[in-house]
């Protein structure tokens, strides 16, 4: 096989595998501490409002009192209402959840960056789109030292290692991994 025919083929596979990508659906939203979240129940005007998502992951509703919304999708936290809420009514309510704000959907990075921070995030992002947000690397760092870390369900702490260098030339592009929110990214 001639090296024209095989660069061909990989070409096509490559641009294959980015189709099917892009076209996988991303995981649905959690929502997070610092959310607000838009509650509507159907022809009950007196209990739709807006409810800010507390620390602990709570938000307070008249009638039912706390609704727990950790690690839930909008559609699961409009469920958990309108079973709570069904307690109290004749028949089970439509209750819709959306999200107003996502300002509990934070990412950190910090280090040697030229902008380090906190920064809130809308959509799907990687640890080389986070870095180009803080103003990409600054001279100093140690770019195949970067660490991600990540705070898991049960409340321990895990470290992903991340090599800027190799990224960046192209190699290893699986490594560059999406971000969970409440991840920090570390450039020593």
């Amino acid at each position: 096989m001639s090296r024209y025919l095989i660069r061909n083929i990989l070409i096509a596979l490559s641009s294959f595998i980015v189709f099917l990508s892009a076209t996988v659906s991303s995981a649905p939203y959690s929502v997070n501490p610092g959310d607000i979240l838009k509650v509507d129940v159907w022809s009950e005007d007196l209990l739709s409002r807006e409810a800010l998502v507390r620390p602990d992951g709570f938000i307070s509703l008249p009638m039912i009192g706390e609704i727990d919304t950790t690690d839930s999708t909008p559609s699961e936290v409009s469920d958990t209402i309108a079973q709570a809420l069904s307690e109290y009514m004749k028949d089970i309510p439509q209750v819709v959840v959306s999200v107003q704000s996502v300002a509990g959907n934070k990412i950190y990075v910090m280090g040697k960056v030229v902008r380090p921070g906190e920064y809130n995030i809308t959509s799907d992002t990687d640890i080389i789109q986070a870095l180009a947000l803080a103003g990409g690397l600054n001279t100093f760092a140690a770019e195949n030292d970067i660490l991600i870390l990540r705070r898991e369900a049960d409340g321990t702490q895990v470290s992903i290692p991340f090599e800027y260098a190799t990224v960046k030339n192209g190699k290893e592009m699986h490594t560059n991994i999406v971000l969970h929110s409440r991840d920090i990214v570390v450039v020593p």
